[in-house]
């Protein structure tokens, strides 16, 4: 007796366009740590522009190196935003941007906040001063949240699916 064995197989294929493929990451600008990112840049340009901006400065070094580390993690945390937001990220897939960026977080906060320390203490009074510094405490606060997430993030236990 002789069995005849017949397989068919069908594929089908479709293409969907997504935005999650394209150049632009629309939903990282609208998401937590995007948000938080243009905040910290916001605070930190507002901070900038009012030490630059004042007149009435007591100690140029103080407020020169306010500006610097304002600026300075400013341009940092634009191009860490501009990456997100273009994917460039996953083009690089040699550096550890998680841990990269963990750094600089912790780098910025350290140096912001001791720049806004700086920039109170020798304010002199002057009101684009102080309101310099009380951005620069708040860039410091933003930061350290951004620290604590990427912490969190970076150095967290994986989460696993099964159930014990």
């Amino acid at each position: 007796m002789s069995h005849t064995v017949v397989t068919s197989t069908t594929t089908s294929t479709t293409s969907t366009s997504s935005r999650s493929d394209g150049l632009l990451n629309p939903g990282y600008i609208r998401s937590a740590s995007g948000l938080l990112k243009i905040a910290q840049m916001v605070t930190l340009l507002i901070a900038f522009l009012c030490v630059h901006c004042a007149r009435g400065w007591t100690d140029w070094s103080g407020f020169r190196y306010f500006e610097v580390v304002t600026l300075w993690f400013l341009i940092a945390f634009l191009i860490f935003f501009l990456m997100y937001v273009f994917r460039l990220q996953s083009k690089i897939p040699c550096i550890n941007w998680t841990l990269t960026e963990f750094l600089h977080y912790a780098v910025g906060t350290i140096l912001v906040f001791i720049a806004s320390i700086v920039a109170a203490v020798r304010s002199g009074g002057w009101s684009e001063l102080v309101a310099g510094s009380v951005f620069g405490f708040i860039a410091t606060f933003l930061l350290a949240v951004s620290l604590w997430t990427s912490y969190k993030v970076s150095c967290g236990s994986p989460q696993t699916g099964a159930a014990v």
